[in-house]
């Protein structure tokens, strides 16, 4: 479905007059959810209850949310910067992760299991790749 600029406009405002306990903010599963995190700011992110890694096309980790950081143990000056499949999570550089960004526009939701401290948790992946942006996201549904 094509992102017109009505329904960035639309993100954006939602975004930046919400809250997080408001219909403002977007659900996980939320159609159009790469418009509206584009338009995000850090604080908005970090207002999400699932997790949130922003990349660039070549892997680098531009913005990571609190959620995504409380679950992981990881703090964002840890991350940022980084490429997020060799440096952070190497154990997910693979077909069923990795290997789907390489395509020229991507909206995937499937489980899978982490491997966190010893023990393994199953969490729901949606890998989103906006063919209108640089930026991709991979964001994480934690139980």
């Amino acid at each position: 479905m094509p992102v017109t600029s009505a329904t960035r406009e639309r993100a954006a405002a939602s975004a930046a007059s919400g809250n997080a306990r408001g219909p403002a903010f977007p659900s996980f599963d939320e159609p159009d959810i790469a418009a509206q995190l584009i338009c995000m700011s850090d604080e908005g992110l970090d207002s999400l209850p699932f997790g949130v890694i922003e990349m660039d096309h070549d892997y680098k980790v531009l913005r990571v949310n609190a959620t995504q950081s409380r679950h992981t143990a990881l703090a964002p000056d840890r991350v940022i910067g980084r490429h997020y499949f060799r440096e952070i999570t190497p154990s997910a550089n693979n077909r069923d992760v990795a290997k789907r960004y390489q395509v020229d526009a991507l909206d995937e939701t499937f489980p899978y299991s982490l491997n966190l401290q010893m023990k393994s948790v199953t969490v729901t992946l949606r890998l989103l790749k906006p063919a209108y942006n640089q930026r991709m996201y991979l964001l994480v549904n934690w139980p």
